[in-house]
């Protein structure tokens, strides 16, 4: 661990981890034994605390010295397109939205050349589906009745029932498809 900027890291984690629990300067102060100047002095990045020091606002805050001095993580984590599960299913392109399945919803983006046509699989009763169109002109087919797409239209409906997807446009259509499966018990 690089000692470049040790007391602003430590300033910034103090900081995120007293605002996170909801507790002021003074109160964290008090349950570490420290003055409540110390824990501002600590907060503002000047200070140069003992290894005493620090080891009562780690206990104070219930965290190792580690992660009282660690660099912040990123809150987020970027999957790249090409690590997103796809398949080809007919002439479509359908690609995982999300990296993580979450239970009871599937979330697919489907590419759909020009006069292309798939069938959709029926789902368990109860299920309900959402078909959003982003571009192009895409028309779901549910038990025999039509909806045609343009972008930024969605239609509801019953996922458990006969359905087809097409793109009867000149360009490639691409829509979501969003699947809240039935509840099974």
């Amino acid at each position: 661990m690089s000692d470049e900027d040790l007391p602003g890291r430590l300033a910034r984690n103090l900081r995120t981890l007293r605002e996170t629990r909801g507790a002021t300067q003074v109160q964290l102060a008090k349950l570490a034994g420290v003055p409540r100047a110390t824990w501002a002095h600590l907060e503002s990045g000047a200070a140069n605390p003992t290894l005493s020091v620090l080891h009562r606002v780690a206990g104070a805050l219930q965290v190792s010295l580690e992660e009282l001095l660690a660099r912040p993580k990123a809150s987020a984590r970027h999957y790249r397109r090409d690590s997103l599960p796809m398949r080809q299913r007919g002439a479509a392109l359908l690609r995982k939205l999300l990296p993580d399945p979450l239970p009871g919803m599937e979330f697919d983006r489907m590419e759909l050349p020009p006069r292309a046509r798939i069938t959709g699989v029926p789902h368990t009763p109860g299920t309900r589906e959402y078909l959003a169109c982003e571009s192009g002109t895409l028309a779901l087919v549910a038990s025999g009745e039509r909806f045609v797409l343009e972008a930024g239209d969605v239609v509801v409906f019953r996922g458990d029932q006969k359905h087809s997807y097409e793109n009867h446009g000149t360009r490639t259509a691409v829509g979501y498809s969003v699947v809240l499966l039935a509840p099974s018990f």
